[in-house]
């Protein structure tokens, strides 16, 4: 099992739409960089589980915990010119894009990009180091655990 943390605009989608939405599941939308792409459809397996993270907000921190409840497969916003993810050289037949699905395990608490720079445990995470814009990293299994204590 790998472990993830996957960030989210709480105005597009919060945790709490996550828990208001049927079976609690969402397909993991927009993902426009090609690290992040290549994670979801290379490396994330089903059962693999993920700390929900609210990003680009006022209080930015993890929200939640979901699972991978789907292999990757193509983001059909790619192929919607309506959509702000509509992706123009994208086709059906040679999709560039892809999600998974993730499901709800538990909202936590927030626990807040503040409070996660102030663990020596945590000093090496991906999502706190300078320039670090990656909206899917993966997580070692030390910093889930002590993560996951601190929930």
């Amino acid at each position: 099992m790998r472990y993830w943390l996957m960030k989210s605009e709480p105005s597009d989608v919060s945790i709490d739409d996550l828990a208001s939405f049927p079976n609690q599941t969402i397909d993991w939308y927009g993902i426009r960089n090609y690290q992040a792409r290549n994670f979801m459809r290379d490396q994330m397996m089903l059962g693999d589980q993920a700390f929900f993270y609210h990003s680009n907000c006022e209080l930015p921190g993890i929200a939640g915990l979901v699972e991978i409840s789907s292999q990757a497969y193509p983001d059909r916003t790619q192929f919607d010119p309506k959509h702000r993810y509509f992706e123009p050289k994208s086709t059906p037949e040679t999709p560039r894009w892809v999600n998974v699905d993730v499901k709800l395990v538990r909202k936590t608490r927030l626990l807040s990009l503040k409070e996660l720079r102030e663990y020596p445990e945590l000093a090496t995470m991906r999502i706190l180091q300078r320039g670090n814009r990656l909206s899917i990293t993966p997580v070692d299994p030390r910093e889930w655990e002590f993560i996951a204590a601190l929930l």
